[in-house]
């Protein structure tokens, strides 16, 4: 029988004395969408975890798992269908927009599609600007001309982008040049969460490692958190400090990035991570993993993952397998983990 995961706590190291509060928690989130003919798509299906100051946390998975979906929950861009979303303390999965609005300051994104997130028509001096326009000062004043002209220089500065780039559109500037002014916007009002959807999947590779070095950089000169979305494992495992893997919606393996990454314990994990490209002559290839991703809609019984696992068990088919610590700080979906 198909049982639901309980949450009255996200599955994450217990708090100590010395362990600080949680920035964000995320317990037992549901998106889901009614479909024709009366189906169902679950596009998260009881999602928990917690991220605490400063910390960096990696969500990946393959295309369609639920991943982007999540990272709008997280900021109200979505709203859940059920489940809790508490941010600094402060449960924001119901408020109305007009509560939500000032708490939007602490809490940014980063999409994407660096063209299709910034308007065409508009300078990029513009576009930074309009958030310091709409929300007040820290100290509940109307910003004025000055000041927001300093913080558009600062933030050029904090992304490496020359005064110059504020007079032009963003249609004259790189792939890589657009994300920068992407976060340069995610930044302007000093937020201290940021989800990063995807952030470099569009660009090159060169690029890529520009970007991710600057996500770095501003993480440590900020003290930054984040939630990084991405499927590729190489850029996970060079920002992350803790790393949740996807599948079908779920979370099914979570913990710290080299124990996850180099010792995984869910099957899932584990094609995912030998599935990476390694650049040694001779090395040896992994076989795929057979067979397709079931559909989203009809989620298999049991083990959503037991149609694809190389060591798929009877209980497997039936028994649905709950998020819990196998060692310290490691946490798996998994009836027969791999220790």
């Amino acid at each position: 029988m198909r049982s639901r995961q309980p949450s009255p706590q996200a599955p994450d190291t217990p708090q100590t004395p010395n362990t600080p509060l949680p920035l964000l928690e995320v317990r037992d989130v549901y998106k889901t969408y009614a479909l024709k003919g009366g189906q169902t798509l679950k596009a998260v299906d009881g999602v928990s975890f917690t991220v605490r100051p400063a910390e960096v946390l990696g969500l990946v998975g393959e295309s369609g798992c639920g991943k982007s979906t999540l990272g709008r929950c997280l900021l109200r861009l979505s709203d859940v269908s059920s489940g809790q979303v508490i941010f600094d303390g402060q449960d924001i999965t119901h408020l109305p927009e007009r509560t939500v609005r000032p708490l939007r300051q602490q809490m940014q994104m980063v999409f994407q599609d660096s063209h299709a997130s910034l308007n065409p028509r508009r300078r990029v001096g513009d576009l930074l600007a309009e958030p310091l326009r709409v929300h007040r000062a820290p100290d509940g004043t109307k910003r004025s001309c000055a000041s927001i002209a300093h913080r558009l220089a600062e933030l050029m500065e904090l992304v490496s982008l020359p005064l110059s780039a504020l007079e032009r559109y963003p249609h004259e500037f790189s792939g890589g040049q657009r994300q920068r002014i992407n976060i340069a916007r995610a930044l302007a009002l000093a937020p201290r969460l940021v989800v990063a959807d995807e952030p470099v999947s569009a660009l090159d590779v060169s690029v890529q490692a520009q970007i991710v070095n600057l996500f770095t950089d501003l993480q440590k000169h900020l003290g930054l958190t984040y939630v990084f979305i991405a499927h590729d494992l190489a850029v996970v495992r060079q920002i992350s400090t803790r790393v949740a893997v996807m599948y079908l919606g779920a979370i099914v393996e979570l913990g710290e990035t080299d124990t996850v990454l180099h010792n995984s314990a869910h099957p899932y994990t584990i094609a995912l991570t030998r599935a990476v490209p390694r650049p040694i002559v001779g090395a040896p290839q992994h076989a795929p993993l057979h067979g397709e991703i079931p559909s989203p809609v009809n989620k298999p019984s049991g083990c959503r993952f037991h149609t694809r696992c190389p060591v798929v068990q009877p209980r497997c088919q039936t028994d649905t397998p709950l998020l819990r610590q196998v060692s310290p700080n490691h946490d798996v979906a998994c009836h027969y983990p791999v220790l």
